[in-house]
């Protein structure tokens, strides 16, 4: 290199403004310090907001009973899109009501009808179990006398069953059909201490399953010890509904058009046959005086009574308790201490071309096609008409309250939840978090990209 060009070049070079390598390389992994602060910042403050919106405010955990303990929300809503499974924590704890029905939240593309609503006994949280097909709350869905748990069909035709529930710790327990052969296993009834089911089964009476009979069934939760109770050919109705005294000593069940009585240990009490349009009263069919309520059709009109008979079937008389009109028919969940009797009142769908003011087989009167939505009402004695006690959205097709709750009488003001479920918030936390990894890495990556850069940069040209 000539002396005139070396001179040249140290002259362009001098015109070149210096570049602050250093300067510019802290300034670099400042800004990605506190970019990478602001990303964990912003992620940690979305999941502290998560379990809020999932508990309530509270901790994780079972929320504490209210002070007046377990009572009837005066509505239900809808579970909203991913609401929190039965299983799921926080716990939900002992629940005051459990539904089903066609709404929105009831019903998906796989899982036809098949998903059923649960409320908590002393507060607006929502969870949903789902059982694949279609299973009313109050017929084939049945929350445990004290709302700790529900029994719900399950299993497959070649291994039929029933899942309980414990809605208090989570554990989900299958009792197997006590029945050999059977191909459908649903619950029936509860006894009151919470500690036995009967259980409905259906099992082909010959090869080729063109026949089948019915089995009823009270099955010891602890043992897994049977008892059967009524076995006979197939039937609309069958052991629907099944009603148990306050001791649980005997328990009453229809049959076709009867009635039966049996006790605990099997044994045949008395049987009578049902008037026109009249069916055994529900679970709460039981009266203190150890009468049994019939619901009743008044001919000619759209009303709905109680009526009293005893074991035998002899006619007592209505008690003084008022109508329902404008509905189906109507399913007496218990008695308060007053005497006020506890219904669920299913309304009509108007676009049903049932006539329900002629005769009508009791089965289809609560049959969701028929039902535009429920209510449960209070019948006190003495009233000239019902008290609505709860309401629900239309295509809330069945209902079944916990007997605590019945029995309490109490019923509270509810705000139902709006908006997406716990399952959301937790999923949209976890895709925050990952989301937050990947930003921190990727400004990392930059920041060293950076220095490495700035030391390539900052080195001495060679001569």
């Amino acid at each position: 290199m000539s002396i005139r060009l070396r001179e040249a070049l140290r002259e362009a070079a001098a015109e070149v403004p210096a570049y602050p390598v250093h300067d510019r390389a802290v300034r670099t992994a400042r800004r990605a310090r506190r970019r990478m602060a602001a990303a964990v910042a912003a992620v940690a403050v979305l999941l502290a907001l998560v379990p809020l919106t999932v508990s309530g405010g509270g901790r994780p955990g079972i929320a504490p009973a209210g002070a007046d303990g377990p009572a009837l929300p005066d509505r239900i809503g809808l579970p909203g899109f991913g609401t929190l499974r039965a299983t799921d924590r926080p716990r939900l704890g002992p629940a005051s009501v459990v539904f089903s029905g066609q709404a929105r939240g009831l019903t998906g593309l796989i899982d036809e009808d098949g998903t059923v609503g649960i409320v908590a006994a002393d507060a607006d949280r929502y969870r949903t179990w789902k059982v694949g097909h279609e299973a009313p709350a109050g017929e084939q869905v049945l929350l445990s006398p004290d709302g700790r748990g529900i029994a719900v069909p399950a299993g497959s035709s070649e291994h039929p069953g029933i899942d309980l529930v414990d809605l208090v710790d989570g554990a989900v327990r299958r009792l197997p059909s006590p029945r050999e052969g059977s191909t459908l296993t649903e619950p029936a009834g509860w006894t009151p201490d919470g500690t036995a089911l009967v259980v409905r089964d259906t099992t082909p009476a010959n090869p080729e399953g063109s026949a089948h009979v019915n089995t009823l069934s009270l099955v010891r939760l602890d043992t897994g010890r049977a008892v059967r109770l009524l076995e006979t050919e197939q039937l609309p109705i069958f052991g629907t509904p099944v009603a148990f005294t306050a001791d649980g000593s005997r328990l009453a069940f229809q049959v076709g058009d009867k009635v039966l009585v049996s006790s605990a240990d099997g044994q045949q009490v008395s049987s009578f046959p049902l008037p026109a349009e009249s069916g055994l009263a529900g679970k709460g069919a039981w009266l203190p005086d150890g009468t049994l309520a019939l619901v009743s059709h008044d001919p000619g009109s759209d009303r709905w009574r109680l009526r009293r008979v005893d074991t035998a079937g002899k006619d007592l008389g209505a008690p003084a308790l008022p109508a329902v009109a404008g509905v189906t028919t109507i399913r007496l969940l218990g008695w308060q201490a007053d005497g006020t009797a506890v219904v669920v009142a299913y309304r009509p769908e108007p676009n049903s071309p049932t006539s329900f003011e002629g005769a009508l087989p009791m089965d289809q009167r609560t049959a969701y096609g028929n039902v535009r939505t429920v209510r449960v009402l209070g019948l006190a004695p003495g009233a000239a008409a019902p008290t609505t006690l709860l309401t629900a959205p239309d295509q809330v097709l069945a209902i079944d309250v916990a007997d605590t709750v019945v029995r309490a009488g109490r019923v509270r003001a509810a705000d139902p939840p709006a908006g997406p479920g716990g399952r959301v918030w937790w999923a949209a936390g976890a895709a925050a978090l990952v989301l937050g990894g990947l930003l921190a890495r990727r400004l990392l990556r930059r920041r060293r990209a950076a220095r490495a850069g700035g030391v390539s940069r900052g080195r001495a040209p060679r001569g």
